[in-house]
């Protein structure tokens, strides 16, 4: 089989589970609990999260730890914008207002990750994931000090400043207020199409083979004449949009929002969902950041002990999914369902070498 059919057999079995696992939640979706009805929407911005941040690690080669940060921003941006459009402009419309959001989400977070990603991508290993985990953190700190508010059409911002006229949008370290819950389950399952068409259609174009080429061999690549720096920008900024949007989704769930909510831990949760579903796995990020946000809730009646269950099942899948023994098992079934054409084809040739003679 060539390579070509491979990618779109696995692009067509990466969609066709999204569209499905949607297709069951609406139609189960009376029976499930409450509990599992209102993990929906967080799981749809955990799964973008996870496919963006893919890009960075698995396809780039860089390690982001401020993966977070972004999605903060996006958060906070839709939140301003949602409540500028509806008590400014008396936007009832809220499917216009949610998408018009999302897209100020990740337009914010896409030119905060290119303004970063000028001085930090020059940097390698350690050293951007020290820098990235440094900036997630500094914005977590800056939106604690940040205050804004709608005064009849316009917004007012103020820094470590409470005393704003009109009504209030950011309160601080006390996040979002008053916000207007309008996420749905459809915009996110939509959400994660428009992600997994941008980020599987990257990967497959040149663009994306240019990136992988800087990933395997940096050397090489400058070789050539590929600008390193630039493709490493370009799957870094595509990214931070996703992460935003993926934000601005997240944010619009709930009725309040605090920055603490975007601490270092849920950059690295986002990275556990990448390592556990293969460094560079599409289909494998989504599975996991679905299988890690539900699985928590699942084992809420072992309250005493669900944390421990939680990361003893987290290091089995682990090393199941991640150790040579298991990866050469696979190889090994993969090579005794596929036998059967090479032995054919070997047989024709022996006898058409047997005829010739």
């Amino acid at each position: 089989m060539s390579a070509k059919k491979k990618k779109l057999i696995y692009n067509a079995v990466t969609f066709g589970v999204v569209i499905l696992a949607f297709l069951l939640c609406n139609l189960f979706y009376g029976q499930m609990s409450r509990s599992l009805r209102a993990q929906l929407i967080p799981i749809c911005c955990w799964i973008v999260m996870a496919v963006s941040l893919n890009l960075v690690v698995g396809i780039s080669g860089e390690l982001s730890l401020g993966h977070a940060g972004f999605m903060s921003i996006g958060a906070f941006t839709g939140i301003i914008i949602s409540g500028w459009l509806l008590k400014g402009f008396q936007m009832e419309n809220e499917t216009l207002r949610l998408v018009l959001s999302i897209v100020a989400g990740g337009a914010v977070a896409g030119l905060l990750g290119f303004l970063i990603g000028i001085p930090v991508l020059r940097l390698r290993g350690d050293y951007l994931a020290i820098v990235t985990l440094a900036f997630g953190e500094i914005i977590r700190n800056v939106l604690n000090c940040v205050y804004t508010s709608v005064d009849g059409t316009r917004l007012v911002f103020g820094f470590i400043n409470p005393t704003l006229p009109g009504t209030l949008l950011l309160n601080g370290p006390n996040g979002a207020v008053s916000v207007s819950k309008i996420a749905t389950f459809t915009a996110g399952f939509l959400l994660v199409l428009a992600a997994l068409v941008v980020v599987l259609n990257l990967i497959n174009s040149r663009t994306g083979r240019a990136i992988m080429a800087t990933r395997d061999n940096r050397i090489a690549a400058e070789s050539v004449g590929i600008n390193v720096t630039r493709y490493k920008m370009i799957a870094f900024v595509t990214a931070a949009a996703l992460a935003g949007m993926a934000g601005a989704l997240y944010g619009l769930n709930y009725s309040t929002l605090v920055p603490g909510k975007f601490k270092f831990d849920q950059s690295i949760n986002v990275l556990v969902f990448v390592v556990l579903g293969g460094i560079g796995n599409t289909l494998g990020a989504v599975i996991s950041a679905t299988v890690l946000t539900i699985l928590p809730e699942m084992l809420r009646d072992f309250a005493d002990y669900r944390m421990l269950v939680y990361a003893v099942l987290l290091i089995v899948m682990m090393l199941v999914t991640n150790t040579p023994a298991t990866k050469a098992f696979f190889n090994n079934l993969k090579g005794l369902l596929s036998r059967k054409g090479p032995r054919k084809t070997v047989e024709v040739s022996q006898r058409k070498g047997g005829d010739r003679a």
